[in-house]
């Protein structure tokens, strides 16, 4: 997964949007002592003054009659009894354990009053702001920048940086003591863009972007090498490379031919324990939408002797009238892999379940809060899968804090109700500058090691990835160990390997976060030597929250066989990342609830921590697998030159897989007491 992110991107301005304002020369100028009513009783909000707007970037005031925009997060009511709530409902030793609320108790109990919404408005049109936009989670509103001054006393200038000059908040924007207890947080005053990207990476697209500008052999060379797409059919190592010269150890094979369902169900555990995750639902949220979702999954499906959707069983919800910022997020032929891979595992690996796809209106992350809130307000599934996130620290500035307070909102209100959330950890290894150098699915802005968003938020299912290796073609499972690869090319004489040992290519994301504390349900699993040093080697007196919780296959070498259409033709090709590993995991979670006769499931990481070290969970340990790490990929003839890598996997950059709890695969991946240990005591 990690996921593209820029903090200072070009100004923009549709309709709608808070991240982007048009920076104008006309009008008067705002200045820094712009005047406020809220007085110096006023309530501060931290980080809406960002860090990249210093004196010395200062450009001058802004334009004050420039157009701007803003999203208000509404607080609600009793936010410490929401979270209270929240883990008293998902921990498995509390009397409250999987009494979750309706929607409609949700929003009677913790929902934000009519009241506190007429407050936060007629502060806002006070000011000359324009509501565009209002429901039970925030006020949106437009306006001009002098307007904005006025509503959260501060000026506004232009600040230079490296992608141009942008304007923000003087200081940090105050709110009235009037309405300071009914907002949660306040997004939009900068104009920094926050979106995330699709993270699935297909093996084509990988090699393409990693590597360019490299040339492999001749084909016409004398070599025993084959001049044909090639890979182990019949288990892991199942083909020996002969021909390629000696890698890390003689007689490299052949990485695994791309999985498909049917082997997941079998090395996880769900043939045999013969469950499909009936009576559950899990929803689906990326941007935009395939039109040929359902058709193609069914296709899939078909192709590779699984049952299609019944009738019914797959509901979209898309609004391609209300899309936006396709040029800069992909728009849904950038997406279109990301989806398909999405509902073809979790059908794959939970073809009972019923599965809903919700598609944000961009890749923005207001878009995809918006999605995630519409399945918690209208309880459309039971586990969420996500396979989108960033980076929270880079050296465009920190991430957006009313980003992480609205989505650590929602999380909570879904936990409430009995509705989890699973997020993949990233594709960038510790997300570190190290990894970024040479990793291709990395956030080129990073500054530090570091936990990505929201996989680091302690209310949702951090996701890890895994190179699975089979024992057989139908699926046995044999090994694993942490998805990480280093990469290596094949010379032109075919005679060595460049650069040997290979440099960082793909690996699962993870890593203590410095940004949240220990939750509870990692007390007495993760220990100390873990929790206490963020990952980027700063030290805590306190335990903090380390990530991830679980693992399960996503590696790019062990990549997953996925089909979609294209260009009005249907393909396959083999997908890897943390984006595979996230709905594999979700589809677990719909098969658990199947064994608990259709109770939800929640919020699982407390019961996920009760079962560490048990049979529940395979325990990934990299120093206990005795097996080939490296292989020979072809990747057949492209131009007429032929494709030949070389990777190490188990090798993922800065983080490892090790007995016990480990920041590269959490507690472990699903093993064969998982389903049984979820099936209800009679």
């Amino acid at each position: 997964m990690p996921i593209s992110r820029n903090r200072l991107a070009k100004s923009i301005a549709p309709a709608g949007v808070a991240a982007a304002l048009i920076l104008t020369t006309l009008g008067a100028a705002v200045p820094a002592s712009a005047a406020t009513p809220a007085g110096d009783t006023a309530r501060a909000l931290p980080g809406t003054h960002p860090d990249w707007a210093t004196p010395q970037a200062d450009a001058g005031a802004a334009d004050a009659a420039a157009p701007a925009t803003a999203r208000i997060y509404l607080a609600g009511r009793d936010a410490s009894g929401l979270a209270a709530l929240a883990q008293a409902v998902s921990d498995p030793h509390s009397a409250a354990y999987g009494q979750y609320l309706t929607p409609a108790q949700v929003q009677a109990k913790f929902g934000a009053t009519p009241e506190q919404v007429k407050a936060v408005t007629d502060w806002l049109a006070g000011a000359g702001l324009t509501v565009s936009a209002s429901n039970a989670h925030y006020v949106q509103v437009a306006g001009s920048t002098a307007a904005m001054s006025k509503a959260f006393g501060t000026g506004f200038h232009n600040y230079r940086t490296a992608d141009g000059t942008h304007r923000a908040p003087t200081a940090d924007a105050k709110v009235p003591a009037s309405v300071s207890d009914a907002v949660l947080a306040v997004s939009g005053l900068a104009d920094a863009i926050h979106r995330n990207s699709s993270s699935a990476t297909s093996v084509r697209e990988a090699e393409k972007s990693a590597n360019a500008k490299l040339a492999g052999p001749d084909k016409k060379d004398p070599a025993t090498l084959p001049t044909v797409p090639t890979c182990s059919e019949d288990g892991y190592g199942s083909k020996i490379a002969k021909g390629a010269p000696e890698g890390y150890e003689k007689n490299e094979p052949f990485a695994p031919c791309s999985y498909q369902p049917s082997q997941l169900r079998k090395a996880y555990g769900v043939t045999d324990a013969k469950v499909g995750g009936k009576g559950a639902r899990v929803a689906i949220i990326d941007a935009y939408g395939l039109s040929t979702m359902e058709q193609d999954a069914n296709h899939f499906s078909t192709l590779h002797g699984d049952q299609p959707f019944k009738p019914g069983q797959y509901t979209e919800y898309v609004t391609p009238d209300k899309w936006t910022h396709q040029d800069e997020c992909g728009g849904p032929a950038g997406w279109a892999g990301e989806e398909a891979l999405d509902v073809e595992m979790v059908h794959g690996l939970a073809p009972d379940a019923d599965v809903v796809y919700v598609g944000g209106n961009s890749c923005y992350d207001e878009d995809l809060y918006d999605a995630m809130a519409k399945v918690v307000d209208e309880h459309l599934a039971d586990v969420v899968s996500n396979s989108w996130g960033e980076i929270m620290h880079g050296t465009g500035g920190d991430i957006d804090p009313a980003v992480v307070a609205a989505d650590n909102q929602v999380f909570q209100l879904g936990a409430v109700s009995g509705i989890g959330f699973t997020f993949s950890s990233g594709d960038c290894g510790d997300s570190s500058p190290g990894a970024a150098a040479t990793g291709v699915n990395c956030q080129a802005d990073t500054n530090q090691a570091q936990a990505d968003w929201p996989s680091a938020s302690p209310w949702v299912t951090s996701v890890g990835g895994t190179a699975l290796e089979l024992g057989d073609k139908e699926g046995k499972y044999a090994h694993e160990v942490s998805m990480g690869d280093r990469r290596s090319v094949l010379s032109a004489d075919q005679k060595s390997w460049s650069p040997m040992p290979g440099n960082f290519y793909f690996g699962g994301g993870g890593g203590v976060s410095k940004d949240f504390a220990q939750p509870w349900y990692q007390h007495g699993v993760v220990p100390d030597s873990i929790s206490k040093t963020a990952a980027d080697g700063t030290k805590s007196s306190t335990p903090l929250r380390a990530t991830p919780d679980i693992a399960m296959s996503g590696d790019l070498v062990a990549a997953t066989l996925v089909g979609f259409t294209s260009g009005g033709a249907y393909s396959e090709g083999g997908y890897g990342g943390t984006s595979v590993s996230a709905p594999e995991t979700a589809a677990m979670f719909a098969n658990a609830i199947e064994t608990r006769g259709g109770r939800a499931l929640g919020f699982a990481n407390p019961a996920l921590y009760d079962r560490a070290s048990t049979n529940a969970f395979h325990d990934v340990d990299d120093n206990a697998v005795r097996t080939k790490r490296g292989n020979v990929v072809d990747l057949g003839v492209v131009n007429n030159t032929l494709r030949v890598r070389l990777y190490k996997i188990g090798a993922d950059y800065g983080l490892s897989a090790a007995s016990g709890y480990d920041t590269a695969t959490g507690l472990g991946s699903p093993g064969k007491g998982f389903f049984k240990s979820f099936a209800l005591k009679k």
